[in-house]
């Protein structure tokens, strides 16, 4: 085990005080750990919900951005690598590292026995948790620490090598935003004669349009408050656009759609009337996590036509594998706008504003100089 260095990165040192540039200490290099230059990091609406302590308390010093795309420049001589990677990654290649960046693997976990390492009740998220260590069985090691960075260190089970026909920019939503969408799409049966539809047209949404499309779904609703996104909405490639803030759009899309897949975080979002939208034995699926409860729900909006609810967390590491073969081989490309890493205060700002189409993505001074 090496001596931990001192990594440079925009760190948070509570909820009320912009991020500094500043030094931290990550977690010591290991035999079996990678090390990667960062170029690029989305930012998602759980960096802002973790710098604000939303879900609970952080547990600051942290550094956020789980959506990160870098050149590996360190491998060691353990590392194992995600299922479908290549025998081995070497220095120099392009990676990415999502929301999830290690689990327990033990024999007696069900989520990880089953490829469904993002469920492991010792799930490692890639900052704001804590290393698990195998000896104690719990997690209680070194602090993690995300993209918001120059440097990421960690375990390479989950880090996983980027095809050529994904720019970096792009790339980097489609770790945490992109397999977010894509695990529900593809585990209820998004494709060929389904019609799906996506609550929420921002970050995490606009990307369940283009994977539903890609996908090869039937009939693909955009499904907003008002209409002020349909024609994004559409540009897509949405067959159609609901707003719920017009009259009668549950009694108008009644009994359409086999699918729902909801972004919103909203505790007032019109639950029952979605349900409503949904064919017997239909599923929705929330993915948008808020800070407060979701709405009360009455047992006649499921039993009626036999409905599902449920929720469903990032993506397995084969999920994540078969969904950046998916977005390279259809060109699911997230619609981005790129910053320097330097503006990151400003477009946290911006990004709770509302301002973003769809998705941020910050950029380290140094370019990549093959893409």
């Amino acid at each position: 085990m090496t001596t931990p260095d001192t990594f440079h990165g925009w760190v948070s040192h509570s909820p009320t005080t912009p991020l500094t540039l500043t030094t931290f200490t990550p977690k010591p290099f290991t035999e079996t750990d990678i090390e990667i230059r960062i170029t690029h990091c989305g930012i998602c609406g759980t960096d802002v919900h973790t710098l604000r302590s939303g879900w609970g308390p952080t547990d600051y010093p942290c550094v956020v951005g789980h959506e990160i795309i870098g050149i590996v420049t360190r491998v060691g001589r353990e590392a194992s690598f995600p299922p479908n990677s290549p025998s081995a990654l070497q220095i120099g290649d392009r990676v990415g590292i999502g929301a999830q960046c290690h689990s327990c693997f033990e024999p007696t976990c069900d989520a990880c026995t089953s490829n469904q390492e993002s469920y492991c009740p010792q799930i490692v998220s890639t900052y704001n948790s804590r290393w698990y260590l195998r000896e104690t069985k719990r997690r209680g090691g070194e602090k993690t620490y995300g993209g918001f960075a120059r440097t990421w260190r960690g375990p390479a089970d989950f880090v996983f090598k980027i095809p050529d026909a994904l720019p970096s920019a792009q790339a980097a939503p489609l770790l945490c935003a992109g397999v977010t969408m894509f695990t529900p799409l593809r585990k209820y049966g998004a494709g060929k004669g389904r019609a799906v539809g996506i609550v929420g047209i921002g970050g995490l949404g606009h990307l369940g349009v283009m994977f539903a499309k890609a996908l090869g779904c039937e009939s693909v609703v955009g499904i907003s408050r008002t209409g002020g996104k349909e024609a994004e909405v559409r540009a897509l490639g949405a067959d159609g656009f609901i707003a719920t803030a017009e009259t009668g759009w549950e009694r108008k899309w009644s009994r359409s759609l086999d699918l729902i897949i909801c972004t919103v975080d909203g505790d007032d979002m019109p639950l029952e009337g979605y349900l409503k939208l949904l064919k017997m034995d239909g599923t929705f699926v929330q993915v948008g996590a808020p800070e407060k409860p979701l709405p009360r729900l009455m047992a006649w909006a499921l039993i009626q036509k036999g409905v599902k609810v449920t929720g469903s967390n990032i993506g397995s590491r084969e999920d994540i594998s078969e969904m950046l073969r998916v977005a390279a081989e259809k060109q699911v490309l997230p619609w981005v706008e790129s910053r320097p890493m330097e503006e990151v205060n400003a477009t946290l700002k911006d990004m709770e504003a509302g301002k973003a189409r769809f998705r941020y993505v910050l950029e380290n001074a140094e370019k990549e100089s093959r893409l």
